[in-house]
């Protein structure tokens, strides 16, 4: 984009865009939030323009802020001053990259446009492990039509509800804040929440980090420092205007779903392209970090390219506006990644129940949580004779030794390291445990302690069951490699379709089976 063109749309790409929505892109927002363009947004007035653009220069007054922040002073077109340098040159023919957290081999060659071998290095390469970050490759470049975005801009642990949040209080942040968010209520699930419980339920559920919802939240609707009018009643205080899907709980889990595809597309190498709102799509340039891939999905989702770039490269963009809000975002991931490195190793995990008892794999590998999240999840049913939808008085376990930190809404999260924080280490996720028995937060479970009852409650759920899945560091884990999951000596196999695949140990496998039909029932032995 031309410096002259880009200042010329300033002022335009600043306002906050409404939308409307079909029922296709309704049901491509629920389903998949594959590569969807939202239909065409309304044209803003210049005096909306001029307001919106003096409230993202300054946010109101950032000198209120608890504690006070200044704006960065940036001319036109130049980089943030805490963004890192790019781990990608161009030399004669070739791609010279330095390893980030993260990293496979696989995913590269993905991102790279190549095959496996053709990714060079002195160092030797796991075929499908963690690359230490900081080794240099150098790779064919072959990819034509790259977005010309080398740096990332970013980190991971910003998009992710990792080790940066922390004692992060939203209901503090946006008391201090003074603004529309703070007053706001909705009706969530048959319980009345305020504004700030949920941002904090939509992070912490599906793992999303609660600086950066705030910060989107802000930067499209005005509501976490200011007052906008009518506001009380704007059914898409966000903007995706997902018909029935109204209200500020529904478009921030939208908005973590977009993420959510971004992040761990990038992570696994799946999702490499950009689509933008209105058509078209451009390469990403596979120097990039998964925070960014997400960061650059969810704003190709809801702008043109036209004004993409300035949304999130020029002066008074999302990412100034972010700093602004919350700080220097490379210092705080500076202090906590890399944290995916190459000797992480899942801890030793048995099967969710009790060692003589028959239970069916009733569901393979499947997402994790929200759209977007990889494939990380097993749905394991005890075979008891009970109604369809019962609460089986069979009892679900704890598959390692650890710390409860959460249990709520069939919710129970384990904490392995035990430190309380769910954001660090390796937490297990179970869903659809029964209110009735469920464990208490702030309770230390030791191995094969009960955790609750596998019931119909919560989610999706046509049957009795419970859902386990894994986060390390905040990250949704894939059932695969790099970090395979092994429960009593069962590593998890995927289909080539959701719920699919199968358990092996040695020569044994047992299959899924949403039926519980023979084949897919599992008994544990140890």
């Amino acid at each position: 984009m031309s410096t002259s063109r880009s200042n010329s749309i300033r002022g335009h790409a600043l306002v906050r865009r409404k939308f409307t929505f079909g029922l296709k892109w309704l049901l491509l927002i629920s389903v998949a939030l594959s590569g969807c363009n939202l239909p065409q947004p309304t044209s803003s007035t210049p005096d909306a323009d001029s307001q919106r653009q003096t409230e993202i220069a300054g946010i109101l007054n950032p000198t209120q802020l608890n504690p006070p922040l200044v704006l960065p002073t940036l001319t036109p077109g130049s980089p943030a001053a805490d963004t890192p340098a790019a781990p990608l040159e161009r030399r004669e023919g070739f791609l010279h990259y330095t390893t980030q957290q993260g990293d496979t081999l696989p995913a590269l060659a993905s991102r790279f446009g190549v095959p496996p071998d053709a990714i060079q290095s002195e160092a030797t390469l796991s075929p499908a492990g963690l690359l230490p970050p900081g080794i240099q490759v150098w790779v064919p470049d072959v990819l034509e039509d790259v977005l010309p975005y080398d740096a990332p801009i970013l980190p991971d642990s910003e998009v992710t509800y990792g080790p940066t949040v922390g004692d992060f209080d939203a209901d503090a942040y946006a008391a201090n804040a003074g603004g529309f968010l703070a007053s706001y209520s909705e009706m969530v699930k048959d319980n009345v929440l305020q504004g700030p419980e949920i941002v904090q339920r939509v992070a912490l559920e599906t793992s999303t980090n609660p600086r950066l919802l705030l910060a989107f939240l802000e930067y499209r609707s005005g509501w976490v420092f200011g007052h906008p009018e009518n506001a009380a009643d704007d059914p898409y205080p966000i903007g995706f205007g997902a018909g029935t899907d109204t209200g500020l709980y529904k478009e921030l889990m939208i908005t973590a779903k977009i993420l959510a595809q971004g992040f761990y597309g990038w992570r696994d190498g799946s999702r490499v392209e950009l689509s933008f709102f209105g058509g078209g799509s451009a390469r990403l340039s596979p120097g990039l970090n998964a925070g960014s891939a997400a960061l650059m999905q969810l704003f190709g989702v809801i702008y043109p390219e036209n004004v993409w770039e300035d949304h999130l490269f020029w002066t008074y963009s999302f990412l100034d506006f972010y700093r602004v809000m919350f700080g220097d975002t490379w210092a705080r991931a500076f202090s906590v990644e890399p944290y995916l490195l190459d000797p992480t190793l899942q801890p030793t995990l048995t099967l969710p129940f009790a060692p003589g008892e028959y239970w069916s794999l009733t569901g393979g590998p499947h997402i994790t949580w929200q759209t977007g999240t990889p494939w990380g999840a097993l749905d394991f049913a005890p075979v008891t004779g009970e109604a369809h939808c019962a609460v089986s008085f069979r009892w679900v376990t704890a598959a390692a030794p650890g710390l409860v930190v959460r249990s709520e809404r069939s919710v129970v999260a384990l904490d392995l390291d035990g430190d309380g924080d769910e954001g660090t280490g390796w937490v297990l996720i179970y869903q659809h445990i029964a209110e009735k028995d469920r464990v208490a937060a702030g309770t230390w479970l030791a191995q094969d302690a009960p955790v609750g009852h596998p019931s119909c409650e919560g989610g999706q759920a046509s049957g009795t069951h419970v859902h386990l899945a894994r986060k390390f560091n905040g990250e949704w884990v894939g059932v695969g490699d790099p970090l395979p999951l092994v429960l009593s000596g069962w590593r998890a196999y995927a289909g080539e379709r959701r719920y699919e695949g199968y358990l092996q140990k040695g020569d044994q496998i047992v299959n899924a089976s949403p039926s519980g039909m023979s084949g897919s029932t599992i008994i544990r032995e140890d």
